[in-house]
């Protein structure tokens, strides 16, 4: 059996404002919302978790229109199920990359905020530069 859920009680199941779930909405991210006989939108679980995947895609530097394609996509059903994929497949490498990015500046962070920490510990500053404590994993051309 299928809840229904109004906007609020979204807004309380996904702990995103109305008004974020309204620009989902808008922005043609959350397909099949019905509206009752007062013009109120129903939501059900298929939406909540919809409105989550829509977020992670997001916050993953999914751009608005790769997500606006990814819902197209979903809307076609199984006719859809290798472009989906293969959009997915596109972002996941991206993701991964943006990963091992961010890695890679955290341990320069890291080593920043240890080479302030001994500074401060020792009244002098350290011998060795932050960048050098570092591993620099990336390859670059020469």
């Amino acid at each position: 059996m299928q809840q229904d859920l109004r906007i609020g009680e979204m807004a309380s199941r996904t702990g995103r404002s109305i008004h974020t779930i309204r620009w989902y909405e808008q922005q043609g991210l959350i397909p099949g919302v019905i509206r009752d006989r007062s013009g109120r939108r129903v939501y059900s679980e298929y939406h909540v978790g919809w409105l989550d995947l829509m977020e992670r895609l997001r916050c993953t530097g999914m751009s608005i229109r790769q997500m606006r394609e990814y819902t197209a996509l979903a809307k076609q059903g199984a006719a859809a199920l290798r472009q989906r994929r293969a959009l997915l497949a596109g972002h996941q490498v991206r993701v991964r990359q943006n990963i091992t990015r961010w890695t890679e500046a955290l341990a320069l962070i890291d080593a920043k905020v240890e080479f302030y920490d001994e500074w401060m510990e020792n009244g002098a500053r350290p011998a060795v530069e932050p960048h050098r404590r570092v591993k620099n994993t990336r390859k670059t051309a020469v």
